[in-house]
């Protein structure tokens, strides 16, 4: 109604001015019959001069003649709105300006009055285009041919200003419209104004390129200062009734999508030259990480409250349909054991939470985030690695665990729980976590997500994750071997059980022993056959799994042998020398260790070289006695003496194969 108003009233002045003007043109037919002043036509004021000089004229020439007729068709055209007729009418006065000018076709005076209603006449064209462009009601279309028409009256950048005016102001209008209406849901508001926002920009992009294409640099900038202002208003919009409340709750899947979708519509300029992304990603980039962060400590709270409960019991995840495990839906049981591993609760757990979580960033590269999700998919799986060491009995440091609120692990008692320890770590190290990783550069949801893919085929960056993944678990397996192989050498009073005594006191007895193994590598060889059991049990078809397990376990006891300090000081300068028995048994020991690695295929080249320096090391001791080793120790003077005693040592492997497989109850534990 007030449009409909403001319509009738702009056509009752248009009306009252049709009726001056022909009460004037009256006027001027009248006056010129009675001789009238002609500058008062021009001017519209008294001008002494002027009408002095018409007074005097009989004659009115044909140039004055034209002059009273073109100030009269200016003066029409200009209440009628006519600007292309106005415009014409412009251009032709000022040509005949200047043929006036040459010719000197008028006094200087009507000349000068010339002059000044041309510009008097262009001025006003000019005000009544600038109001033009500021109404409402006017459209693109006729917005656009306007400041085209402003602009070719030398006023281009009033027009330019102004065209970018309108944008704004319709723009401010629409979204106040977009605002007051019901949306379904924030990303649907979302879509929805970001649309109309980088729609209304790269209109004003086109309409600035079109019209004044190829113009000074000062209407460019002018351009993309208004753009950046836009998209700066439209940020701070956004961050206000959206993104700031969902990042303080988490909802890191809706806060993505809502930049996502105003980045897609943000990259739709840049063919244009108009890039808008940095603009956004200031304002987005740390709402995003709010929520990223927030779900990690999700994740880290999660799995320390499940450690607390947890019985490190293996067992297949849960198939309901809600399930996020990384891996593909599977029809049968047979097909479930082929693709699913088997993890703890906590494990499955926070499996479940990676997989969703990189689900719902999607592909965070164009918020150039996808750093920030691989260094908090490290920083989680640390934390849940320094839960497991901690379930560790007897774990050397208690990791910091205050900053979750669970400082309780539950203990995994059994070698059966320990390795479901590793397995849970092995597990997610090598295979569920690289598969959540790939959706964050692929952004796939279906089955592609789960293809195998080799390490050269990852991003860099990729790479280097699933090494430092890597590490963690050697913290992990590094912890397991630690304890096993200090329970093995020292007792609990912390008596060390493998020292160089058991070797010195030898020839004190003056008799040949009965060789066999020494205790402490007969306990070693023990724990080994019991480990290397459940771990084939746990790491089916991932033999090499298990395969380091026992290679860093028989390291870790040879190489505490090989360093400790105390052992060879006794050895090599101790009071008591040692002799060719000590000599014997230490390498029977020794070989019995290298041939149940290499049987058990766990015989690494670290333990080969470490066994070796060993032997070496320990001869070196009886020589520097002045004894001759192969004088008195007959197990390696020949051939045949070799092979002596690598019978001797496979003989005592077998039997005690034989033994453990008696001894060793179904749950995989050994008892002494």
């Amino acid at each position: 109604m007030c449009s409909t108003s403001k319509e009738i009233s702009d056509l009752e002045g248009e009306l009252l001015s049709m009726r001056n003007l022909l009460s004037n043109q009256a006027a001027l037919v009248h006056g010129l019959a009675e001789g009238c002043q002609l500058g008062s036509l021009v001017t519209g004021n008294e001008d002494s001069d002027m009408d002095d000089i018409i007074n005097e004229k009989t004659d009115i020439s044909k140039t004055e003649k034209w002059l009273i007729g073109y100030l009269e068709t200016l003066n029409v055209l200009l209440a009628e709105k006519r600007v292309d007729e106005s415009m014409v009418a412009l251009e032709e006065g000022e040509k005949m300006a200047k043929e006036i000018k040459q010719g000197k076709t008028l006094s200087p005076s009507l000349f000068q009055a010339l002059q000044n209603a041309i510009t008097e006449h262009r001025q006003k064209l000019a005000d009544q285009l600038a109001e033009t462009i500021c109404q409402p009601s006017t459209r693109g279309t006729e917005i656009r041919t306007t400041a085209l028409a402003l602009k070719n009256l030398g006023d281009g950048p009033r027009a330019h200003t102004l065209l970018l005016k309108s944008h704004r102001k319709k723009l401010k209008r629409n979204m106040q419209s977009l605002e007051s209406t019901t949306y379904g849901g924030v990303s649907a508001y979302t879509a929805s104004i970001s649309h109309l926002v980088f729609s209304t920009i790269s209109q004003a992009v086109s309409d600035s390129l079109t019209i004044f294409s190829g113009e000074e640099p000062a209407y460019t900038s002018e351009l993309v200062t208004w753009a950046v202002r836009q998209a700066e208003t439209f940020s701070l919009l956004l961050k206000k009734q959206i993104l700031a409340s969902i990042a303080a709750t988490g909802g890191l899947r809706i806060a993505s999508e809502c930049v996502h979708v105003c980045l897609s519509h943000c990259h739709l300029l840049e063919a244009s030259g108009m890039a808008l992304s940095p603009v956004l990603l200031k304002h987005f980039r740390p709402f995003v990480e709010q929520a990223l962060n927030t779900n990690l400590k999700r994740i880290e709270q999660s799995s320390a409250a499940l450690a607390a409960a947890d019985d490190w019991l293996l067992a297949y995840a849960p198939t309901s349909r809600n399930t996020n495990t990384g891996l593909r839906p599977v029809s049968s049981y047979s097909s479930l054991n082929s693709y699913q591993p088997k993890l703890s609760i906590s494990a499955h757990k926070f499996n479940s939470m990676v997989q969703e979580l990189f689900e719902d960033v999607g592909t965070l590269e164009i918020l150039q985030l996808d750093g920030l999700a691989l260094e908090g998919l490290h920083q989680v799986f640390n934390f849940y690695v320094k839960l497991l060491i901690n379930a560790m009995p007897g774990s050397a440091v208690t990791e910091n665990l205050e900053s979750t609120g669970h400082k309780i692990v539950k203990i995994a008692e059994t070698e059966k729980q320990q390795i479901a320890l590793l397995a849970n770590a092995i597990l997610l190290a090598d295979e569920l976590l690289p598969r959540a990783v790939i959706k964050l550069s692929h952004g796939t949801k279906g089955d592609d997500s789960h293809k195998r893919v080799s390490d050269k085929q990852r991003p860099p960056e990729q790479r280097e994750l699933k090494k430092r993944l890597q590490r963690e678990v050697d913290r992990l397996r590094d912890s397991f071997c630690r304890q096993h192989a200090l329970e093995l050498i020292f007792t609990e009073d912390g008596i060390p059980l493998l020292n160089a005594q058991m070797y010195l006191d030898m020839e004190e007895k003056g008799e040949i022993p009965e060789w066999f193994p020494s205790p402490i590598f007969q306990e070693l060889f023990v724990k080994l056959t019991g480990v290397a059991g459940i771990a084939s049990d746990v790491f089916v078809g991932r033999e090499r799994f298990a395969t380091i397990l026992l290679m860093r376990l028989a390291e870790a006891v040879i190489l505490w042998l090989s360093d400790d300090q105390d052992f060879w000081a006794n050895v090599e300068t101790g009071q008591t020398p040692l002799g060719p028995l000590g000599l014997q048994q230490l390498y029977l020991d020794m070989q019995f260790v290298m041939i149940f690695s290499s049987q058990g295929r766990y015989l690494s080249r670290h333990l080969h070289q470490a066994i070796k320096n060993i032997i070496g090391r320990a001869i070196d001791a009886v020589a520097a006695t002045g004894l001759d080793p192969n004088r008195y120790t007959h197990c390696w003077s020949t051939v045949d003496q070799y092979l002596w005693m690598e019978n001797t040592t496979v003989d005592h492997f077998d039997r005690w194969s034989l033994v453990l497989k008696i001894i060793q109850n179904s749950d995989g534990d050994i008892f002494f």
